[in-house]
């Protein structure tokens, strides 16, 4: 099966230059898919697709008419990044994740950023992230956001953007372990001679980070993975991670607050919990200082908290950072708490609550894309050039009525890569989300990350709620066909 006819058009494509040839990091992959036999790519694929649903990897869709339960869609042609363009990439990241940070942990104390006047109060106090109920709160090593999805695209010039940041419980990392594992089947002899970077490692570099952030004087610390249950849209991940981890997984039922410590209920009785990586929106955390109708929490385990005797990964209160427009001020954050130039880019943003950048973005709704500051999933943006009209009009009634919710950025020629369509090869565009662990003297990026993938032609939104897929990414540390012999 050969390449031949796939067009890269205007657009950066990961495996192939705009002369149509392969990129030297992609080429063994390129001469080995073109190397197989007429309709062997499409039975691979098909394969992986049964393998998948064989070993339960869905996720769920609110509000479906289709079935609550779906397998992700899968593409078997991976995304090719050099390692050494990737360690750019990488060290971008741990600066980033770095200076935010510091700066979830100033807002809750000192605020010396808004002191110095670098960013203003309003941002903060009028995010829905921001919870007055965190001030004061002191996380072991001063870590606030344990785990982070950071997304990134690349603009036709193949230059990594920063899109946004996914702070409070960021989803998708158990694809990725899972994709490797398929693509390792597929392609194991020309896996091995591009010297793959590896992610097999990561539930233990994630293990090995809760440990480092567990209460003082725990040595052999009890870690928790807390669900709101198998009716969550990420509930398959959050049991594959407790397995992989050789932690717990626990519901809100399933602990308890002594009144020192939070405990789970075994069969072998109550045993202590030290650190509990919570998939749980702060809101539903403890019924005592949130929401008194939650059931999915644990009365209490703000308490424990606050006075140090557990730890809860990612810290309540994080997601004043998930906001997309605190995300417009991270450059600053950068250069305000390390001293340094950003090593990333933001997209450029525009904030609908300064009134100049509001009438820019009601003038040119059909040229930007609009964000909601607190959604994720894709849900309640306008993408302006693939939007009517009436979709327009009615989008701007909502900006009018609420601009601090929402922000502005130009549309970008997202990069392509090839996915199997049929028998036969077309560009789809796509977005990377790599995983940072944080642990306050380090930080861990996993090579490569999640990529999604816009499956339907033409489209910019990659997230599997609304119709994306994923693809293996793979971190190459090149080898020559003759080094490789």
């Amino acid at each position: 099966m050969d390449f031949e006819g796939y067009e890269t058009d205007d657009f950066y494509d990961e495996l192939f230059d705009n002369q149509g040839q392969a990129r030297d990091s992609a080429r063994l992959l390129v001469n080995a898919i073109e190397n197989l036999p007429n309709g062997d790519l499409r039975t691979r694929q098909e394969a992986s697709e049964r393998a998948m649903h064989s070993m339960g990897i869905t996720f769920n869709v609110y509000g479906s008419g289709e079935g609550t339960e779906r397998t992700i869609p899968f593409d078997i042609v991976p995304r090719i990044i050099d390692g050494g363009e990737w360690d750019i990439v990488e060290a971008g990241l741990k600066q980033r994740i770095k200076a935010v940070n510091r700066f979830i942990d100033d807002i809750y104390h000192d605020r010396e950023i808004i002191a110095d006047g670098v960013v203003p109060e309003w941002l903060f106090t009028s995010s829905k992230g921001y919870l007055p109920q965190c001030q004061g709160l002191n996380p072991p090593r001063g870590v606030w956001a344990h785990v982070t999805g950071t997304d990134l695209v690349r603009d036709e010039d193949g230059t990594f953007f920063v899109l946004e940041d996914n702070l409070r419980v960021p989803s998708g990392v158990s694809y990725v372990l899972l994709n490797r594992i398929l693509m390792k089947r597929n392609f194991p002899e020309v896996f091995h001679k591009s010297r793959v970077r590896r992610v097999v490692d990561y539930p233990d570099q994630f293990m090995k980070m809760l440990h480092h952030v567990a209460p003082e004087g725990i040595e052999r610390p009890t870690v928790a993975v807390l669900t709101p249950g198998v009716y969550n849209s990420a509930y398959f991940e959050h049991a594959f991670l407790a397995q992989q981890m050789g932690a717990l997984l626990v519901e809100g039922h399933d602990l308890v607050y002594d009144g020192k410590y939070v405990c789970a209920r075994t069969i072998e009785g109550l045993v202590r919990i030290d650190v509990i990586y919570r998939r749980i929106d702060d809101e539903f955390l403890d019924p005592e200082v949130f929401r008194e109708d939650s059931h999915l929490g644990c009365a209490g385990i703000m308490k424990a908290f606050r006075e140090g005797t557990v730890t809860l990964a990612n810290a309540p209160g994080t997601g004043v950072a998930d906001d997309k427009v605190v995300y417009a001020f991270v450059p600053e954050m950068i250069k305000y708490y390390l001293g340094e130039e950003p090593l990333l880019p933001n997209v450029p943003t525009h904030l609908c609550c300064e009134e100049e950048a509001l009438e820019y973005t009601l003038d040119n709704l059909d040229k930007l894309v609009v964000k909601p500051a607190s959604e994720s999933g894709g849900y309640g943006m306008l993408i302006g050039p693939k939007a009517s009209p009436e979709e327009r009009n009615e989008f701007a009634k909502s900006l009018r009525a609420d601009p601090r919710n929402y922000i502005s950025q130009p549309t970008l020629s997202l990069s392509r890569a090839p996915v199997l369509v049929d028998h036969h090869f077309e560009g789809r565009h796509l977005d990377l989300r790599p995983f940072i662990l944080h642990r306050g003297d380090d930080s861990y990026v996993l090579p490569g990350g999640l990529t999604r993938v816009a499956l339907r032609k033409g489209s910019l939104v990659v997230n599997s709620s609304q119709g994306g897929g994923t693809k293996d990414t793979w971190v190459v540390d090149q080898q020559t066909e003759a080094e490789g012999e």
